[in-house]
């Protein structure tokens, strides 16, 4: 049996923030990853909160310096409705920029470094089962060649994203409140000449939210990459894909064709690449941390992609889990619902309450209301730039309550 002090279930953002930043403070650990890296992943557009975090792991420079495509804001189009947000013009003090990624490129970038830091990560080893009744949890694992081995742990962080490895493996899953919804997703060559950006005022630096022109609870997504290639997806309920191609391209092109602006600016965008579906991705669980163990991200709750908050409640989960794990270390007396858990849960429940007011349309009534106050909208591109845990921001401190006063005051 291995000694570690503490086991990481996966190599994905949250998972290589948590290892550089215990591996900086002396602490072992292993990464079990079950994939290879590369791998095809979505969760492409980063918010500036995310850089933060990149920071506190020392793994900020390489991403800043890896050329990826710069992001400084969200625009949002329905019909010929158009705006935007610029995250340098919010109200939180911090990053205003970041970066629009490959998602395969960018974790192996992130496992890479914290390798290069010092961190163990062993790539297409597969957790089968975690025992964690005893003094020190038991984490047994097959490798690459299906040959079974364990590890003794004082302590695991689940940071395995979808694949929700302690969730399944402690029946810590819980039906999501959020109802059940559906994402088809691909990168295309977009072959969009600055030309034609200029003429459909298309801006690459910002990530664009389009709602569908007759179903106002299904959306696109539209990432630009540094390459010439951008990530395209749509999210509606199962209900909806009914009526289209069961071929995930094919299905695609024709949905972009129906919303006018996307169909313009794809006019020589060669779909190319591979494809992906993910259903029922919304998440919950009993609760976010045990004896001798805490789930990261994904792992613990996924709420939806609309904007983009999956990779930066991850990346908060390793900067907040590991400041707790340190002073446990170092002998200090904690309290892992009230350290952990609750101040994870200020920003996922922020972010929890604009995610509800998109598909019920009170957020969409704000994002496309022409006379926006600007102190106003300061506050609310901070949220959508990731800054959903400063509670001096009213938004932060009573999102339900602010958010529904202000829907109100859209109309």
């Amino acid at each position: 049996m291995e000694q570690t002090s503490v086991v990481i279930i996966g190599a994905g953002p949250s998972g290589s923030i948590a290892a550089a930043i215990l591996k900086q403070h002396h602490i072992d650990c292993v990464v079990l990853e079950r994939s290879l890296f590369p791998r095809f992943s979505i969760g492409e557009s980063l918010l500036p909160a995310c850089m933060e975090s990149l920071k506190k792991a020392n793994l900020f420079d390489a991403v800043n310096q890896a050329g990826f495509q710069l992001k400084n804001g969200a625009a949002f189009r329905y019909q010929d409705q158009y705006t935007h947000f610029d995250f340098t013009q919010k109200y939180t003090a911090g990053e205003g920029t970041t970066f629009q990624v490959p998602r395969a490129t960018f974790d192996k970038l992130l496992a890479d470094e914290a390798e290069l830091q010092g961190v163990e990560i062993r790539y297409q080893h597969t957790v089968t089962h975690v025992n964690v009744e005893s003094t020190k949890p038991v984490i047994s694992v097959l490798d690459q060649h299906e040959q079974a081995y364990q590890i003794q742990a004082d302590f695991i962080l689940d940071a395995s994203g979808y694949g929700r490895v302690l969730p399944r493996l402690l029946e810590l899953e819980q039906p999501s409140n959020l109802p059940p919804r559906q994402a088809l997703f691909t990168h295309v060559t977009d072959h969009i000449s600055p030309e034609l950006a200029r003429e459909l005022d298309y801006d690459r630096n910002k990530i664009t939210i389009y709602v569908h022109p007759e179903n106002t609870s299904v959306w696109y997504w539209l990432i630009p990459f540094s390459h010439g290639v951008c990530s395209v997806g749509v999210v509606g309920s199962p209900e909806f894909f009914e009526a289209y191609p069961d071929d995930n391209i094919e299905a695609l092109k024709q949905l972009t064709q129906e919303e006018p602006h996307l169909k313009r600016l794809f006019r020589d965008a060669d779909f190319c690449h591979m494809s992906g579906k993910i259903g029922g991705y919304s998440a919950n669980v009993k609760h976010l941390a045990g004896k001798n163990y805490a789930l990261l991200g994904n792992a613990g709750e996924f709420l939806d992609p609309v904007f983009s908050s999956g990779v930066t409640i991850a990346m908060k989960s390793a900067e907040l889990a590991t400041e707790v794990l340190i002073r446990q270390f170092n002998g200090e007396a904690v309290d892992w619902n009230k350290d952990y858990a609750e101040p994870l849960m200020v920003g996922v429940d922020t972010f929890r309450a604009y995610v509800e007011g998109w598909y019920d349309g009170r957020f969409q009534n704000v994002v496309f209301f022409e006379q926006a106050n600007p102190e106003i909208k300061k506050k609310i591109s901070s949220i959508l730039a990731g800054y959903a845990w400063d509670k001096t921001n009213p938004y932060v401190a009573s999102p339900q309550k602010r958010l529904s006063t202000l829907a109100e005051l859209c109309l």
